[in-house]
């Protein structure tokens, strides 16, 4: 298959399991068709703001009770993995940076400049990284980064 079909395909998963995933609490962050040896590889990538182990596993189930009933990969044998964003994933939507607030961020904005600070307030717009406010639209790439805290 190419890569213009397995688009298509993974477009119709999102839609079919689109309820599945508000019901559970979350945000649909996206879904990727890889194939793997004789069978698909379906990944699904969830956000919320509680994401738990067993929340995902419930949901994992109820999305391979909906492929199954649905019949969307036209009974290709398929792998599903359901999991939550990364810690080393891009925020790329105010509601990422919402989740986020009092994290410490690096972001590298369009002109090229570097910055590390916590996230403060946060809108549809921008946000406040320590006392400086940056609009979306001139942030290139924001991740957050991982904090280790000192030893008891």
């Amino acid at each position: 298959m190419g890569k213009r079909s397995d688009r298509a395909r993974a477009d119709r998963v999102s839609e079919a399991i689109a309820d599945l995933v508000v019901a559970a609490g979350f945000d649909l962050e996206d879904v990727h068709l890889r194939p793997a040896g004789r069978r698909t590889q379906v990944i699904i990538t969830v956000d919320g703001d509680y994401v738990d182990s067993d929340g995902l596993a419930r949901l994992s189930r109820e999305v391979s009770e909906r492929l199954d009933v649905e019949d969307i990969l036209a009974e290709q044998p398929y792998t599903l993995e359901v999991s939550s964003r990364g810690v080393g994933t891009p925020l790329t939507q105010p509601r990422h940076w919402r989740r986020n607030v009092g994290r410490l961020v690096a972001v590298h904005m369009v002109d090229g400049t570097n910055l590390t600070g916590r996230i403060g307030e946060v809108d549809d717009k921008g946000a406040v990284l320590d006392d400086r406010r940056l609009r979306f639209k001139d942030v290139e790439r924001a991740v957050v980064q991982v904090e280790f805290g000192e030893a008891d």
